[in-house]
């Protein structure tokens, strides 16, 4: 039986080459390849290396090489028919059956490559033509130099309903072979079979062997919808699909970082400004098959999507899709673009150097999926703590991979300690409701003082070094909050955006807030001695002396240098929440009293009090975040 090249393309697709070969060799990773030893010969060095990007496997000791299939064959004595069985089961694709019109099939697919060429050349020929002038428009106004438009071919459908039909047909094309290659649309009601693709700017969309399989057009008119992809056909199967997928995977081997980014516009732009291994969906939701497709390029792709509420949540739907495939090294990174802007935005505003420092701070997908639960979530009773445990506890059941599900569960029983540390002595803080963007800034805002009618602190939390008051008035939170940055100056270069939305009642704090800033715009924040130089150069070393003095107390050891990274991370989370939640609360306090004097209502008194009542309780885990900072460690939960 001879197999259609199209479907064994589509096992080589499904099945990566190191878990074919782990079935019979122990892999470990080795920088972009697997290793092991030689299933031929007996060694001691692994000379045996996979390459899942090249879909190739390599014995330097015994000089044998090739596919899946041809490991098959060599480590269990098949035939080739019997290797492709075998992998089909375990791909769970059925045999395709010998038969004349298979056959003719496959013949059909080698001619419809052909038709959709022609096509790419005429969408090419139209937009360097009069008509193409509206479209070479838009394309300009997008930035786009003449050189990327022909890199990727990109070109323009006139709005005539039947100007690629009479081209095509110039080239003696059956209008059948037209329909079948998703260029014109027909049906029984529809009398004549018309160009789908009319007035619109069109992207040629290519499989991973380079050839053209189906367009995606993006109209210039007002019509809806505003893009339209090629449906599915004998060569194109939106699914298992990526655009510029072939040149990506290319330059992956070359080790540029593997970016999806939402639209075909992002992905020309990050390629021109030198993210070559950009790639975008067609159009939809990241589906399973894509995420495979990913990560056969590089183990942790990164996902930039756009920085708004449909980007987040697009991000958040590639979460749920990745983690019941997520196995040992194969995950999904997540980087946030700024608010209301896409990469082709950032790109033209602020240049490549700006996407890079966004791509840098990409979130691993277990932080991602912890923010999703956790973000908005009320956790100021028992209850609703334990319902975030059980919630997580389920999400965290999809995992199918026994390994990768256990240290998931190991990382967020770690979160759920550090969140919910202040819970084992006090009740849990309140979380307040998201306050808008920029709500919490400016340099006039101040926390009022404890008002009447709140519980006081009683002498022990004063005694705190927390809440004490620190030398020359500094509030020690404020210091807390400033020490392990220059401490620890990774953490300022990965918090740098958050600490510019806090404000402090400091002079002293703000004028070092400010400092650090701008030891991070002029590239001094690398390391420590390096931040201590900068520092002292702009005067600031007395302003930290001052910080140092304001948590003198043994217990804040948190904040300095030999704290351990994890230690200093987590506990810099909770300093900094705690700080904007007492702004937050303050802002509703003054609110509840301006709504109760105004109308003295028993609802508004209700409101003032429970405000009262949460900011008591804030105070008390205020006291009480040392004590996280001084612990080793919190009892597991489980999930």
């Amino acid at each position: 039986m001879r197999f259609p090249p199209s479907f064994l393309e589509e096992l080589r697709a499904r099945l990566p080459v190191s878990e074919v070969v782990r079935a019979r060799v122990a892999l470990k990773k080795a920088g972009r390849e697997w290793k092991g030893l030689s299933p031929f010969n007996t060694e001691k060095t692994p000379s045996f290396f996979v390459n899942d990007q090249k879909q190739a496997w390599f014995d330097f000791s015994s000089g044998k090489n090739g596919s899946i299939f041809d490991f098959v064959m060599l480590t269990e004595g098949v035939s080739f028919r019997e290797a492709v069985e075998r992998l089909a089961a375990q791909a769970g694709l059925p045999l395709p059956q010998s038969s004349p019109e298979e056959e003719k099939r496959e013949a059909r697919r080698k001619t419809l490559y052909e038709v959709v060429e022609l096509a790419a050349q005429f969408f090419e020929e139209s937009l360097q033509s009069r008509t193409g002038a509206r479209a070479r428009g838009y394309l300009a106004d997008r930035g786009l130099l003449p050189e990327t438009i022909a890199r990727f071919r990109l070109g323009y459908a006139p709005a005539e309903r039947f100007a690629l039909k009479e081209f095509l047909g110039a080239k003696k094309i059956p209008v059948e072979d037209m329909v079948e290659a998703g260029l014109l649309i027909a049906g029984d009601d529809i009398p004549v079979p018309f160009d789908r693709f009319r007035e619109r700017a069109m992207f040629p969309i290519h499989d991973f062997k380079g050839r053209i399989v189906g367009f995606g057009g993006r109209a210039l008119g007002d019509v809806e919808p505003k893009y339209l992809n090629s449906p599915e056909t004998p060569l194109f199967h939106k699914g298992w699909l990526l655009y510029n997928g072939a040149p990506a995977r290319q330059a992956t081997q070359k080790d540029h970082p593997l970016v999806v980014v939402e639209g075909y516009m992002d992905a020309i732009a990050m390629v021109a400004a030198g993210f070559e291994a950009t790639v975008a969906p067609l159009g939809t939701a990241l589906t399973e098959d894509q995420i495979g497709l990913l990560w056969r390029m590089a183990p942790e792709p990164i996902l930039c999507f756009d920085g708004d509420k449909a980007g987040t949540r697009a991000a958040f739907r590639a979460v749920d899709h990745a983690l019941p495939l997520l196995a040992p090294g194969k995950s999904l990174r997540f980087a946030t673009l700024p608010e209301g802007q896409d990469p082709d935005d950032l790109i033209r505003s602020a240049g490549a150097d700006a996407m890079n420092e966004v791509l840098g701070k990409a979130r691993p997908l277990a932080e991602m999926l912890w923010i999703r639960e956790t973000a908005e979530a009320r956790l100021d009773t028992p209850e609703r703590r334990a319902a975030l445990e059980q919630r997580l506890g389920e999400l965290l059941r999809a995992i199918q991979d026994e390994t990768v599900r256990r240290y998931y569960r190991e990382d967020f029983q770690a979160r759920l300690g550090r969140l919910f540390a202040p819970a084992s002595s006090a009740p849990a803080p309140y979380r307040p409701p998201y306050a808008p963007r920029g709500a919490l800034r400016g340099p006039n805002r101040r926390l009022p003082e404890p008002r009447a009618g709140l519980s006081p602190r009683s002498s022990q939390f004063a005694q705190r070094s927390v809440t004490h008051r620190g030398q020359a008035g500094i509030p020690a939170r404020e210091a807390l909050i400033l020490l392990p940055l220059i401490n620890h100056p990774w953490l300022l270069g990965e918090h740098a955006e958050e600490l510019a939305a806090l404000d402090f009642r400091s002079p002293d704090a703000e004028a070092l807030r400010r400092a650090l800033l701008d030891a991070m715009a002029a590239d001094a924040a690398e390391d420590f001695a390096t931040l201590q130089a900068h520092l002292a150069s702009t005067g600031a070393s007395e302003l930290q002396a001052r910080m140092e003095r304001a948590i003198s107390h043994r217990s804040d050891w948190t904040a300095r240098a030999d704290a351990a990274p994890e230690d200093v991370q987590a506990f810099w989370h909770q300093i900094a929440s705690l700080h904007r939640r007492k702004r937050t609360l303050s802002k509703e306090l003054k609110e509840a009293e301006r709504a109760l004097g105004a109308d003295p209502t028993e609802a508004n008194f209700a409101r003032l009090k429970d405000v009262q009542e949460r900011i008591t309780v804030l105070d008390g885990t205020e006291a009480l975040i040392e004590g996280f900072g001084a612990s080793s460690g919190r009892p597991a939960r489980s999930m």
